[in-house]
């Protein structure tokens, strides 16, 4: 059993690694922002080193936290999660998947861990470089220690993964990549922000999955996610509430839908 899981994982992350359009852009949308951040701050202190501090440092890792994790990186993560959800049936394979005699349910399964493994080397070479800027360009600033690094990384695959695994289930549910990328990014990244700044609508906004995600972050967030003061166990069960409500969903249709 775990041999044939392991040869459904491997397939899957090869059916993301061919589709070099999706990879590409979602390298584009991890690295391309930390190469334009760094490069800005760069330059912005070389033309006036007492206005601009330098690049780098532990306040150049909290600013490229914040627009990896909470801007671009979840960008990525939709990009390659929706790729997942919707490869098969978008591709015409879905009927000769069934063949095999596969159980549906397992040929879910087996898109999430695959759609995370290749979201997370994405994200992951992004904040090397992001580690390697801070510390190239440090100046006279502190760079960050040990502690905040691995906060940092920790941080961001949770926001990256969390995103990810719900954009495979949201995609497998709806069968539709345009429509699925846009549902997701127009609600994660445009109305779950604004909803969150509407005061009367109360403890309601704790319900967000921006909100629950940015309470996570070892540096301070402003109001693109964390904007909802929650605690520890409330944040966590946001979190895993969207997780099964989506993977459930997506195991569903996958369960019920015509070959």
């Amino acid at each position: 059993m775990t041999e044939i899981a392991m040869q459904m994982f491997g397939a899957d992350v090869l059916k993301l690694r061919k589709k070099r359009g999706m990879l590409i852009w979602a390298l584009v949308l991890a690295l391309g922002p930390v190469i334009v951040f760094l490069t800005v701050k760069v330059i912005q202190h070389s033309s006036n080193p007492q206005k601009y501090e330098p690049a780098g440092g532990t306040p150049g890792f909290s600013d490229g936290l914040r627009v990896l994790a909470l801007f671009f990186g979840p960008l990525a993560a939709i990009l390659v999660g929706v790729e997942a959800g919707t490869g098969d049936v978008a591709a015409g394979v879905f009927r000769d998947l069934l063949v095999t005699g596969r159980s549906r349910v397992a040929l879910f399964a087996s898109r999430v861990p695959a759609a995370l493994a290749v979201c997370w080397t994405v994200v992951l070479s992004a904040f090397l470089l992001l580690v390697a800027g801070v510390y190239a360009f440090a100046s006279n600033l502190p760079t960050p220690d040990t502690t905040l690094l691995l906060d940092g990384l920790g941080f961001i695959l949770l926001a990256t993964g969390v995103v990810c695994v719900v954009a495979v289930g949201f995609a497998s549910l709806t069968t539709s990549k345009p429509a699925s990328i846009t549902a997701l990014i127009g609600w994660q990244l445009v109305a779950s922000p604004l909803i969150a700044q509407i005061s009367s609508l109360g403890g309601a906004r704790k319900a967000l999955l921006s909100q629950a995600i940015g309470h996570f972050s070892p540096v301070h967030v402003g109001d693109r996610g964390g904007a909802v003061s929650m605690s520890l166990g409330t944040g966590l069960v946001v979190l895993v509430a969207w997780l099964v409500v989506f993977l459930a969903l997506g195991a569903w249709r996958t369960r019920t839908m015509d070959a």
